[in-house]
Parts: C-alpha cells; sequence; structure tokens
C-alpha cells in the first residue's frame, strides 16, 4: 500500500480536489498545526491501522447517521476500533431507529462521498442540518486523524485544536456520547 511521507503545507505536491485544499486553506486560516499524509484509496478501517502507524495517531471512525424519516441527519466521531451498535446512541440522543445516511445525503450536506465522511465535512454544511456526536474517549486522545474532504489523505490535528478552534470557527457544539464497547465482556450484544 502507497503511504506518501508527511507533509506540513496548504500546498502539498500532487494534484488535489478543491474541497481537499479548502480543509488545508481553514486549518491554517485558524493557526491549526497539522500533518497530512496521502495514501491509496482507504475504504475500511483495516487500511486506516496501516496509515495510523505512519501517521503516529488513530484514524476516527466517521459515521454518517440519520433517524428513518431522513429528517435528522449525525456525524458519529468515534475511536476507529470500537464496534458501533445504533442501539447505544439511539438511547443516548433520543432518537429512534438510526441508520447509515445514503451517498446522496453525504454529497447535499457535507460535500463527501461515502469513505470520505470526517468532522472537516461540516465546513461545508450551511445550514447546519448535522449535528456533531463525539464518543467521549475521543476527548481522551493528544491527536485525531481524519479525512480531508477526501480518502486518499488523512490529516492529523490535536483533540484540542478540534475543540477549541475548529468546531467553535465552524459555529458546532458537539454533543459528547459516552457509548459502550459491545465487544468487552459483559455488555449486551
Amino acid at each position: 500500500m502507497y503511504i506518501s511521507e508527511a507533509f506540513f503545507t496548504a500546498l502539498p505536491g500532487g494534484e488535489r480536489e478543491e474541497k481537499e485544499t479548502a480543509v488545508y486553506r481553514l486549518l491554517e486560516q485558524l493557526s491549526i498545526p497539522y500533518q497530512g499524509l496521502d495514501h491509496d484509496r482507504a475504504d475500511t478501517m483495516e487500511i486506516c491501522e496501516q496509515i495510523e502507524g505512519k501517521l503516529g495517531a488513530e484514524i476516527c471512525k466517521n459515521l454518517f447517521l440519520c433517524n428513518q424519516q431522513k429528517t435528522a441527519f449525525y456525524l458519529l466521531m468515534m475511536p476507529g476500533k470500537k464496534v458501533f451498535k445504533t442501539k447505544f446512541l439511539s438511547k443516548q440522543i433520543g432518537s429512534a431507529r438510526l441508520s447509515f445516511a445514503g451517498p446522496e445525503f453525504m454529497e447535499e450536506l457535507l460535500n463527501v462521498t461515502p469513505g470520505s465522511v470526517s468532522v472537516f465535512g461540516l465546513m461545508n454544511d450551511r445550514e447546519k442540518r448535522v449535528k456533531l456526536l463525539i464518543d467521549k474517549p475521543l476527548l481522551a486522545q493528544e491527536y485525531i486523524g481524519c479525512h480531508p474532504c477526501v480518502n486518499t489523505s488523512v490529516v492529523k490535528i490535536k483533540t484540542a485544536d478540534l475543540l477549541e478552534k475548529l468546531l467553535p470557527a465552524l459555529g458546532v457544539t458537539p454533543t459528547i456520547v459516552d457509548l459502550p464497547d459491545p465487544t468487552e465482556e459483559g455488555l449486551p450484544q
């Protein structure tokens, strides 16, 4: 698998999509230091694990969810290795029957495609229709790795910069959830 050397500038070498360079420009405008890597398409968490070693940070799992009526949308950030069970989240946010939102909603609301969903897509949610949910264990990590609206690059930023600079600049107030890991002993599957 191809993984590039790290870059630290908004205009790293190679051809970039506008939505990716917009992420780097935003980070620089907000004085948020970052480290990026280019890599082969990363559609699974297993591939992301290979990238994490070189990045020096865990790539968080980003799930784009909606209610049954497709009127409420959620972006859930959680540890990449944690198993997601809908029932635990639904109960905490008071929404029944959450499911994965379709690619058409990803494109419309976040300007991303499947495999590219991340917190950076919220910069494209001008109407603030997507609610950000962050699983509590992510807050304990020094760094968070996310795709910059494309799944052929990854960016590492400090968790503190995410919470104290990026989200306020986007006008986003996250809801912190505490999801149990159903693979841990004693939890219902």
